[in-house]
């Protein structure tokens, strides 16, 4: 498939509620959107850091940059055969996932475009709809918090995500478990905790979690192993791989006993899919997290989860539930199953940027022929 043009918007999304984890707290969620062009087909790609490098050393700045001046004058003009061709062509430029998962996913939906086939289908998936979860960010107070916990239990999500930090720790968990014993629970540390915090992960292993997400620096494995070592409670990367060689060493190394996969921090659907084969093998089950991305990145996401592996339900959220109004249309929707629990349904119709929404925020934008 020749590529003939990328275009590149870099996209700030107002949030409804501020989004707050360990890292810090964004009002908005950045982006960059890619439309790849291949003769008359087109479509789109996303990936979202958020606006500073403290999920990781990537900004949206600076991904928006890394496309335009590196990695699309790369791609253009070449027959791009697929995912693995076109991973193969950015190797030279070190790491920068983000940015390779925004050209890797436009290909993914072009190629997508070019066969007819769904793009769940053409990852290998099979199912029509997934499971989702619930999750909860640190919110003003710990009553604000359980009430939107008893309202995801009364909807019958089957698991919740709770983000923990120092601060909003022990006193918010033990006020969820008292009241929602019996719901399937994890938490998200955003790598928060050090190793000398053995106290608490010590009663965190009393509290029956689901997982431990990324307790420890976000570049670590030799200390999640050990950590992993000292748990009953699964430890479940995240930060920490962002590439199929670190997954190897993760595995090699027992740091963990779940992992999260989110293509945006992986470099691209054709790596998500590359760690989900190798977690298959090794018996590690997986799962799709997000970055709150449009329904443009949503859709990846969800076509993703379809893979045999993803086990745990998915970080895919409706957009109802952090923006005002989607980016992208249609927009991404919870459904119910035919036990009544909350899914999401694949859909046919791939979700792209409405053209008076994508000009109004934009914050700068660039073209590649």
């Amino acid at each position: 498939m020749h590529i003939d043009r990328i275009d590149l918007y870099h996209v700030a999304m107002p949030l409804i509620y501020p989004w707050r984890t360990a890292y810090g707290e964004d009002a908005a969620v950045e982006s960059v959107l890619c439309c790849m062009s291949s003769g008359s087909l087109s479509a789109w790609g996303e990936a979202s850091p958020f606006a500073a490098p403290c999920y990781s050393p990537e900004w949206a700045g600076g991904v928006f940059a890394v496309c335009r001046d590196w990695l699309a004058p790369t791609l253009i003009g070449h027959d791009i055969q697929s995912g693995e061709d076109l991973q193969n062509r950015l190797r030279l430029f070190k790491g920068n996932p983000f940015a390779k998962a925004a050209l890797d996913t436009a290909w993914w939906s072009l190629e997508s475009q070019r066969t007819g086939l769904p793009l769940h289908q053409l990852l290998g998936g099979t199912i029509d709809e997934v499971s989702v979860g619930a999750d909860f960010g640190v919110m003003d107070q710990i009553d604000d918090l359980i009430s939107a916990v008893g309202e995801a239990a009364v909807q019958g999500f089957p698991r919740i995500k709770l983000k923990f930090r120092p601060g909003w720790d022990r006193d918010m968990l033990s006020a969820v478990r008292s009241t929602f014993p019996h719901l399937t629970t994890h938490i998200d540390c955003n790598s928060g905790y050090r190793l000398s915090d053995r106290d608490l992960f010590a009663w965190l292993d009393t509290q029956g979690l689901a997982m431990i997400e990324q307790p420890l620096r976000h570049d670590d494995l030799v200390d999640h192993a050990e950590l992993q070592r000292q748990l009953k409670t699964p430890v479940c990367l995240d930060e920490s791989l962002t590439s199929i060689e670190g997954l190897r060493q993760a595995l090699a190394l027992k740091a963990c006993r779940y992992v999260n996969i989110k293509p945006g921090r992986v470099g691209g659907l054709t790596i998500a899919r590359q760690m989900h084969d190798l977690c298959q093998a090794a018996n590690v089950p997986c799962w799709v997290g997000g970055m709150l991305e449009s329904a443009v990145g949503a859709g990846h996401c969800l076509a993703l989860t379809t893979l045999p592996n993803f086990t745990y339900p998915a970080d895919i959220f409706p957009s109802r539930k952090f923006y005002h109004e989607d980016l992208a249309a249609p927009p991404v929707e919870l459904s119910r199953n035919a036990a009544g629990l909350p899914v999401v349904k694949i859909s046919e119709t791939t979700s792209q940027p409405d053209p008076i929404r994508l000009a109004q925020r934009c914050r700068q934008s660039a073209t590649i022929r």
